[in-house]
């Protein structure tokens, strides 16, 4: 970086899209004069645009650059998602729910499902489920936003509106955006950075920090800086995935399904204007034609787009800051959208960046290795999230279920399965993004049950524990009483337009 102090820091960011305009807005409204941010992308070609259900740590991203959610919501046509519903998963014909909130009230030398266990050994018969808010909300259509930020939520969303609301304030912020297509990235010859991308146009733009937000091409760096990638498909076989849009048939639900079929799953995603369909399929054991028919004889509404077919390689670039280029999104690896991490690892990295931007004309070596470390470990805490949906499962009922069951898996993900299976414990490291109780709902979920529990929880007497259950039973079904229907909410407090929507 050959950024002086007392000159803008020239940042130029490569694509646009969900990735590349969160990244342009998020620089030119928290840098403001200290930096001159360049976009460009080319309208001739298109952005994946399917990453359309999100995880909390959005509401975050909006609340750090000053962006009205309500004005977010109806721009993006946006409904509120409590959680994951998984149909099928474990056994054809069964489902669970994977949600936002946390069950029950923990004690600090154990977490509320040792008490939970307890109970069940003494008789009680409700479900865990039973004790979390934002399950309850989903699974009977309410939200709201509740005191204290008590209910813990992300956004099911149009990802192409999305990009265009972020470009308006991006561009509002000082963000020029170029029109054109890269045809070269030119590098320093000594230094081995980037120096420019030259267009096809032959416009020459130099830039101090590169953000390679150009998909699974990668112009940046894989193609011109040669940074590898590892291949995680032998852990997350699906390859493939088809999106469509359809009409919607009924009110939004506050939650995304995901339903698990022979080969694969299922996405569906319900917006304030349409839904949002979609199959992800190993091609392996499922061909592209057989899985675009199975898709749309499993939808609701009329189609309202074409089917968009999309190829993919679950992975992640061993470096994803390398000199003075940044990859952000598809171009720093790929977690299929199992548990909707996409746009979450877009932010993450762009807060990483904004932390980590130096104060003089030299990146500090360290600060790229800690960014690599910490991105790189993200992705693997999230890869091992997503084996758990695969490898723990009883369907025996395809090839491509066989392989899954049976596949050797991350030594981190076997200590935690078998950690908590013996104990009934689970321990997060270096602010992991999944809670402890979203691992609970899923290996729960999937099947596996705690063969032990807390001593602590054999401290209460029969009353004292029944009075525990029954009393944080009884606050859930309250609240929930209380919320308004899902559908009604978001209509009074973000409801789009029929224009917009259109």
């Amino acid at each position: 970086m050959k950024n002086e102090t007392s000159q803008p820091l020239r940042i130029v960011v490569a694509g646009g899209g969900t990735a590349g305009w969160m990244a342009a807005a998020a620089f030119s409204r928290t840098l403001g004069r200290t930096a001159s941010v360049t976009l460009v992308e080319s309208d001739m070609i298109g952005t994946v645009g399917v990453g359309e259900s999100t995880i909390p740590p959005l509401v975050n991203y909006l609340r750090l650059l000053n962006i009205p959610e309500a004005d977010f919501m109806r721009a993006t046509h946006a409904t509120f998602k409590l959680g994951i519903q998984f149909d099928n998963w474990r056994v054809p014909g069964e489902g669970y729910f994977h949600s936002f909130g946390a069950a029950g009230k923990d004690h600090w030398t154990a977490g509320f499902q040792h008490f939970w266990m307890e109970g069940k050994e003494r008789g009680h018969d409700a479900s865990y489920d039973d004790y979390c808010i934002e399950l309850i909300a989903a699974r009977e259509g309410k939200f709201a936003h509740l005191p204290d930020n008590r209910m813990n939520y992300a956004f099911q969303l149009d990802a192409t509106a999305f990009a265009r609301f972020l470009r308006t304030i991006a561009e509002a912020e000082g963000t020029q955006r170029i029109e054109g297509k890269i045809s070269h990235v030119d590098l320093d010859g000594e230094s081995g950075d980037i120096a420019a991308i030259t267009l096809e146009s032959g416009k020459r733009i130099e830039g101090d920090l590169f953000i390679d937000c150009t998909g699974f091409r990668a112009l940046l760096i894989g193609q011109a800086m040669h940074v590898g990638y590892d291949d995680w498909t032998h852990y997350l076989p699906c390859d493939s995935a088809i999106a469509v849009q359809t009409s919607s048939v009924r009110p939004p639900v506050p939650f995304t399904r995901a339903m698990a079929h022979d080969a694969g799953w299922q996405w569906r995603i319900p917006l304030q204007h349409r839904v949002g369909n979609g199959i992800v399929y190993c091609s392996r054991y499922l061909d592209h034609d057989a899985a675009e028919e199975r898709l749309l004889g499993n939808i609701e509404g009329e189609t309202t787009t074409k089917t968009n077919r999309l190829r993919f390689q679950t992975g992640a670039r061993r470096k994803q800051w390398h000199r003075n280029c940044v990859a952000i999104g598809l171009s720093s690896g790929f977690m299929e959208p199992l548990e909707s991490t996409s746009i979450h690892l877009i932010q993450r990295a762009i807060l990483r960046v904004l932390r980590m931007l130096p104060a003089g004309p030299k990146v500090s070596t360290r600060d790229i290795d800690e960014f690599n470390a910490q991105q790189f470990q993200d992705m693997e805490q999230i890869r091992d999230f997503l084996i758990l949906h695969y490898k723990a499962t009883e369907r025996d009922d395809s090839e491509f279920w066989n392989y899954c069951r049976n596949m050797e898996i991350p030594d981190t993900l076997d200590h935690k399965i078998e950690l908590f299976r013996e104990t009934g414990r689970v321990f997060r490291t270096n602010e992991e993004l999944f809670a402890e109780n979203s691992w609970i709902q899923v290996m729960m979920g999937q099947g596996i049950m705690p063969q032990s529990r807390h001593p602590i929880a054999g401290k209460l007497s029969d009353g004292e524990l029944d009075h525990l259950l029954r009393g944080l039973r009884e606050s859930v079904t309250k609240t929930v009483a209380g919320l308004p229907p899902h559908g009604e909410y978001v209509a009074r407090y973000c409801g789009a337009r029929e224009t917009e929507a259109a």
